[in-house]
């Protein structure tokens, strides 16, 4: 009796050993997973912010140097452009402090350097800064004063609502800057626009595939149709010098006009 009492404890010891081997094996794979998830997503935005750097880095190279007189619509598209960079990069920035993802602060920096080349054009040409003096939330423009507060609302609700402004920012801005584009003939700023709309396409990228990833939601496009949503995002990772080419009058920014294309309707 003693012996089988032996044998029984001694083979349930070592079912045990090995439930707990395979419990730790399991572990180890979830968390190997957990990592490579990580590091995939991290490599996501690092891309996204080197493409964005590179962007930078050839707009910088742009002569400022006035090309003629701005009119009326092209002085307008500067001043409202540069507070609509300045909306992505406070919206982010806020968001980081709410939900501390890498993405929000890698791209908060790169919206920093639009906004610095949009500067750039605003000074060439003699316009006054409407972001001078203005803090995190703070915009000259009322309709993107109520837009931030806005979007840092529904930004708070989940993290998943937050990636999901971040790609709605940078779809509105893509379409924003098609328009501006199509109402300007000055290289200067043609070309600043354009370096400007492939990093929000990159940007656009690396907020819905974090989606995917951190959340398992599969983004549907706010304010794109889903044709040319779906372009972009199958497209490498643009480094700048040419844009999407000139888009269609979707309102007057982010403050406008609220509707999509193909008869879609959302808010951000």
């Amino acid at each position: 009796m003693m012996r089988r009492t032996s044998i029984w404890l001694i083979i349930s010891g070592l079912a045990l050993m090995t439930l707990a081997a395979c419990n730790g094996v399991a572990e180890a794979a979830m968390t190997a997973v957990t990592e490579a998830a990580n590091e995939e997503v991290t490599e996501i935005v690092e891309a996204s912010t080197e493409d964005a750097t590179s962007t930078q880095e050839e707009a910088s190279a742009v002569d400022t140097t006035p090309t003629g007189v701005l009119s009326e619509e092209e002085a307008a598209g500067l001043l409202y452009m540069r507070e609509e960079e300045k909306l992505a990069r406070d919206v982010y920035l806020t968001l980081y402090e709410q939900w501390n993802q890498p993405i929000f602060q890698n791209i908060a920096s790169s919206e920093q350097r639009h906004m610095d080349m949009v500067l750039g054009l605003l000074t060439a040409y003699g316009l006054e800064d409407p972001a001078a003096g203005k803090g995190i939330g703070e915009f000259t423009n009322p309709d993107l004063q109520a837009l931030y507060d806005q979007l840092v609302a529904r930004g708070r609700q989940s993290l998943a609502e937050a990636l999901k402004v971040g790609a709605a920012i940078e779809e509105i801005d893509i379409l924003d800057l098609r328009e501006r584009l199509a109402q300007t003939d000055k290289a200067d700023i043609q070309t600043v626009y354009q370096n400007l709309m492939s990093g929000s396409e990159n940007h656009l990228r690396a907020f819905v595939s974090t989606l995917e990833r951190q959340t398992g939601e599969v983004y549907e496009p706010q304010y794109l149709s889903p044709e040319d949503y779906e372009a972009i995002i199958q497209a490498a990772p643009d480094h700048g010098g040419q844009g999407q080419g000139q888009g269609r009058g979707f309102g007057q920014g982010l403050g406008r006009g609220r509707g999509r294309g193909q008869g879609q309707a959302a808010s951000p």
